[in-house]
């Protein structure tokens, strides 16, 4: 990748992080005013005002958002109100956890979808086939909330082998990371299949065959390769996904991630929360991109990102 590719992407990504914060300023206050959150209802006016006053609300939209983006320049998002931080320093916090989170399901979903597409792709047609078919039609049409509960039901209040919620040692990871392990699995096997079916049946397999090339790497060299671009494509959109965070999954389990700390953020009007989150995942979004530009360009030889 040439340093001019990502100075032109860099460029783009400035100017779309601009407009989606410039976006989420004059959304978030669409919530309400959070003095009425924060402060009793029989809380004088005086205090009010006070309040207002040390928010920075007292001042006319225009200028509040003159002073907001010269403190973005800085990467000063405020502080937050319900955590009293800054509020980058807690998103900062939660998007390890989330990033963590999305990478472990996102690879488990990834590696078994070629392993499992393959094995379909070279059985078209058959039984095996069709229960892959069956099996990754569901896991992809499956609500995430709905496993998540189901997950609760049978494997932490029936079974009590995992815990309902929380966070701490591998046992915690177990639930999330299956609810968002089932869509990405399914959707990627009917991927993977669908290019493999299409690659095994290319000139390019039919001659390595007829030089006498082994069947196993014919099928797992030759074709995956090939089979493998489309996929790589769709995981890096999935993965942009999982960035913002499995913000119902989180929710669900009372996972410590940045998807959850934004739901709570936009629930509790804290404006510097959901601010500094949304920055934070927009710019994980834009290296996301990046790198599978780089691994498409490193599988296809044909490919060249300048």
């Amino acid at each position: 990748m040439s340093f001019t590719f990502f100075l032109k992407r860099a460029a783009f990504a400035a100017l779309a992080l601009a407009a989606l914060m410039t976006s989420a300023f004059f959304l978030v206050r669409l919530t309400g005013d959070p003095v009425n959150l924060y402060l009793p209802v029989d809380a004088s006016d005086a205090a009010r005002e006070a309040m207002r006053v040390r928010l920075g609300l007292d001042r006319s939209l225009p200028w509040q958002f003159l002073d907001w983006a010269g403190d973005m320049l800085s990467l000063d998002f405020g502080t937050s109100l319900w955590h009293n931080r800054p509020a980058m320093d807690v998103v900062l916090e939660a998007l390890p956890n989330t990033l963590a989170l999305g990478a472990i399901a996102l690879t488990l979903a990834f590696v078994a979808a070629v392993i499992i597409g393959s094995i379909a792709a070279v059985n078209a047609g058959g039984w095996i086939d069709r229960a892959v078919n069956v099996l990754s039609q569901a896991a992809a049409s499956v609500p995430d909330f709905w496993l998540g509960l189901m997950g609760v039901l049978l494997f932490a209040v029936t079974l009590r082998i995992l815990p309902t919620s929380g966070f701490g040692g591998p046992i915690y990871w177990v639930l999330p990371v299956a609810c968002l392990f089932a869509r990405p699995f399914g959707t990627l096997v009917q991927i993977v299949r669908g290019s493999m079916i299409e690659a095994l049946n290319a000139t390019f397999v039919r001659t390595a065959r007829a030089k006498g090339a082994r069947s196993g790497r014919v099928t797992f060299v030759h074709a995956l390769r090939n089979a493998l671009l489309p996929a790589v494509t769709v995981t890096g959109d999935l993965a942009a996904q999982f960035a913002g965070g499995g913000g119902v999954v989180e929710v669900v389990f009372g996972f410590p991630g940045i998807g959850k700390l934004l739901i709570d953020g936009i629930l509790k009007r804290d404006f510097a929360i959901v601010q500094a989150s949304i920055f934070a995942v927009a710019v994980v979004i834009f290296f996301i991109n990046i790198l599978v530009d780089m691994l498409y360009a490193s599988i296809d030889p044909r490919v060249r990102v300048e």
